[in-house]
Formats: C-alpha cells, structure tokens, sequence
C-alpha cells in the first residue's frame, strides 16, 4: 500500500468518536409519532433546539432548567405549527432528553469497528447530564455536558480548541463597528469557552495521573500540555489588547456624549469593561493552571513513571548477583554500588541570618522583635519593598470588603469595622503608613508606578485594575484617637474612572 494513503485511518478513533455526538439526532430522526393532525412530529429539529435552549440557558447563567421549561419553551416557540397542547410538549421534551441522556443514567454508547487497530471498540459520551434538584417539587434540572458543547459548536463549523480566540476576533470586529449589545453576547460565550477549557483540562490532568506508563505516553501528554500553555498564553496577550482597547473606546466615549444613544453606549462599553474584565481573570486563573499542570502534574508523572522502574528493578540479580558471581575489581565494584549509596550531606550558616528579625527580651519577661531597616544592600531593600507591598495589598483587600462595590469611604468607616470584626490592624504601625502614604502621593495610578515610593502600591493596583484607573484620598477635618497609641486624621479614599488632570 501506498505510504501516503497510510494516514487515512490514524485517529480513527477519535474521528468516530465525535461522529458518534450526531447519533442521539438520528435516533430522534427517526421516529414516527405525529400529532393530532396526523402531521409527523419534527423530533430531530426538536433535538437540535433542545441543545440551543440549554446552550442559550447557559449563556445567561441559568443554572435551574427542567423538561417543564423545555416544554414551555416548545409550546411558546409552536404558534400553530403543530396541533400539541403543553402536555403534548412535556412528553416530547420528555422523550429528547432521555434520548440525549439515558434514564439508566449511563451514558451514550457506540460500538464500531476500529480500521486502525483492527478490534472492535466502543466509544462513550454524554450531551445532557444532571445538575441539580429540587426536592420540595420534585423537579430535576439539567445543562449541557462537554461533548454535548462540542456538538453545539460543531453546528458553528469550527474546532473547539480555538472557539475562544475566534470568539476574541469576532469581539473586536464588533467593538470596531459599535455593536456593543452584541458584544456583551459574545463575552457571554467567551465564559462558557474558559468553563469548558477548564474541564477540559481537569480531564488532562487526571488521565495524565492514571495513563503515562511509558516515555512514548509521557511524551505524548507533554506535547499536548504545551500545546495548550501556548494556546492560552496566546489568548492571553489578546485579552489584554482587547482591554487596551475597551479602555481606549470607554475614555472617547466619555468626552463625547452628546445624545441619548452616546449614554447609552457609553453605559453599555462600561458594562462590557467589568465583564470582559472577569472573563480575562477566569482565563489568567486557567493560564497560572496549566503552568501548573506543565510542572507539578507532569513532574509527578515522570516521578511516578521513574519508581515503576525502581518497582521493576530486581536488586538481587542486577547487584547482588553481579557481585557474588564472578569477582571484580575494587573500582569496578564501587562504580556499580555507588548510585546506591547516600548523598554527601552537610550543614552550613549563611551570615545574611544577622539581618534577620531579632528576638528580645525585656525585663518584664515578655518579647518583642526588632528588625533592621536601614539597609545598604539593594536586594535586602527589595526583600523589605516586597513585604510592604503584600502588607499593603491585604490592608486594600479589607478595604474593598468594607466598601461592599461602593466607590468612596471613610477611614472613619474602615476603623469601625474592624474593631467590630475584631481585627489586629489598629495596633499595627503598617496599617497608618498606608493612609499617610496614599494621601501624600494621591492620586495614584498604573502611569506613576515607576517611581519607587508608587511601587509599593503595584499590588494594591493590581486589585482594582479592571474597574476603576487610579486612587484619590482627601483629608477631613475629623481627627480618629483610634488607640491610646495612635491617633489619625480622617480621610476619604476614592475609586476613579478615565484620567486625572496632573497624572
């Protein structure tokens, strides 16, 4: 035969397998109830809007649809064409979703030949699987499992894997042209697209933990853990064009509201910012995953795939034999023990532990810690600069909890509820350099960050970089006596949009 008519079978069962997503349609194709006109009942069309209906229920994140919407659906969706009453749609929903998903609770199967291994095999999948019931009205509800999107986004005429940068393409297109409305639809899918990548790799991860039995298998998943860092870190630098350009849209768009439908749009572009700013989070989450499943998991598999080995390896007949059988000379005999042997092991002290934080104690027998802040070295001050930095970050955390989506508080505000929470703050030096510093430097945005005193609040930034663009504290008049210890003026902290004059 040919080389190159070799290829034809490779894969094949993959191929079926996804073949196999269309046979619970053909089923429903065929078969031959009609309705109380005699007419034959489109369950194959039904079918197809069963999947659009979860798909759309999804996209508006529904997670409560039972057979009873389904039917509703179907009965609204009728107007005439059929002669079924609401009955006669809950038995055809009915009778579509147990087509889609076994009442056994199994799921789908397909048995075929396999024209590559020449066997016979089967594959399995599932288009709809249970969610989640509600017991008081005994009502079961369902969405669309992995293969069942797969099907959903075969009737688009494209590959899964590269939904998501097809959907940032067509994102762009629409800003472009003002679409916004259907923008927001399209970061809707971009949700459903990060959702499904993330099962996706879940089921990476634990065949990666089950089937790597041999270099050839861990080769294989190597490659196709890479193939997808590279795709979603790809997808990532387009995210974040996306935002400069959401960004660039939203600040024009400010300027220039002279009718009701600049408002609108301008309503509209912002609501597109915060979304497509959770999206891109979801998908840096994913990202930061598959990082750690090109490490962690694969490493443990090599590990795993490495003390099947040492599980395999006979000692007795490899060493012991080796030795005992036939005499060696004394190099070569320490040679073959050698890697048995423990490693050379030995304990040192590195001066840098002088700079670290000093316990003493005081005459009343208690402790306190001291550490050294005036350093020369410029590493030892970034080591120092970091620690403020994660200090400032949780003080902002706990701000943005206290302020609950609002854009202005207090200081005032602040203080109570921590001393409701009972919260260790107030007794910490740190927590008042924060409010000095971020009323000394106000207002503070991504722009100033390269002078050093700005880079302290990199993390603090980093915390509302998707809503807001830079910080304003004002002082008040009130004076706090906060503890015996420490006492601050009050001040107001502000979460601004667009550009400040003098940033």
């Amino acid at each position: 035969m040919d080389r190159q008519l070799k290829g034809i079978t490779e894969n094949y069962r993959e191929r079926m397998q996804r073949l196999s997503l269309f046979d619970p349609l053909f089923r429903l194709e065929n078969k031959r109830e009609k309705d109380k006109k005699n007419q034959p009942i489109d369950y194959f069309g039904y079918g197809l809007l069963t999947l659009l209906f979860f798909f759309e229920n999804m996209l508006i994140r529904n997670k409560k649809t039972s057979i009873q919407d389904l039917a509703e659906y179907f009965y609204e969706l009728n107007q005439g064409e059929y002669s079924l009453t609401l009955e006669g749609y809950e038995k055809v929903a009915r009778t579509v979703v147990e087509t889609f998903r076994p009442p056994s609770g199994k799921r789908n199967e397909k048995v075929f030949y396999n024209w590559e291994t020449r066997e016979h095999e089967s594959v399995h999948y599932s288009i709809l699987k249970a969610d989640r019931a509600d017991i008081n009205t005994n009502t079961q509800y369902y969405k669309l499992d992995e293969q069942g999107l797969e099907l959903v986004f075969a009737t688009k005429e494209y590959f899964t894997e590269f939904q998501l940068s097809i959907n940032q393409l067509v994102l762009r297109k629409q800003l472009e042209k003002g679409e916004f409305v259907g923008a927001l639809r399209q970061i809707d899918e971009m949700h459903i697209d990060v959702e499904s990548l993330r099962n996706r790799m879940t089921v990476v991860k634990h065949e990666i933990q089950r089937n790597i039995i041999s270099d050839e298998t861990y080769d294989r998943y190597k490659q196709m853990v890479e193939d997808i860092n590279t795709r979603l870190t790809r997808e990532n630098e387009e995210f974040s064009e996306l935002h400069t350009f959401v960004k660039e849209t939203k600040n024009r768009l400010a300027y220039d509201m002279n009718s009701e439908k600049d408002r609108k749009a301008y309503e509209l572009i912002l609501q597109i910012d915060q979304e497509l700013g959770e999206v891109h989070h979801n998908h840096t989450m994913l990202l930061k995953e598959s990082i750690d499943l090109k490490t962690t998991a694969l490493n443990a598999a090599q590990e795993a795939l490495y003390y099947v080995g040492i599980d395999s390896f006979n000692f007795k007949q490899e060493i012991t034999a080796a030795l005992v059988s036939k005499p060696l000379p004394l190099v070569a005999s320490k040679q073959l023990i050698e890697p048995f042997l423990n490693i050379e092991q030995s304990e040192t002290w590195s001066p840098l532990v002088i700079f670290s934080e000093q316990r003493i104690e005081t005459q009343d027998g208690g402790e306190r810690t001291t550490d050294f802040d005036d350093f020369s070295d410029e590493v030892l001050q970034e080591l120092e600069n970091a620690k403020v930095r994660k200090l400032f970050r949780d003080i902002m955390n706990l701000v943005l909890m206290v302020m609950q989506g609002k854009e202005e508080i207090t200081l005032k505000e602040v203080i109570e509820h921590i001393l409701e929470a009972d919260l260790d703050w107030l007794n910490r030096r740190i927590f008042y350099q924060f409010w000095y510093v971020m009323h000394q430097r106000s207002p503070i945005a991504y722009e100033k960050t390269e002078n050093r005193n700005e880079s302290l609040f990199e993390e603090v930034l980093e915390l509302i970089k998707h809503q807001y663009s830079f910080i304003e504290v004002e002082e008040l008049q009130e004076i706090i006596n906060v503890t015996e210890r420490f006492s601050i003026q009050n001040m107001t902290m502000r979460l601004k949009v667009g550009e400040e004059n003098g940033l």
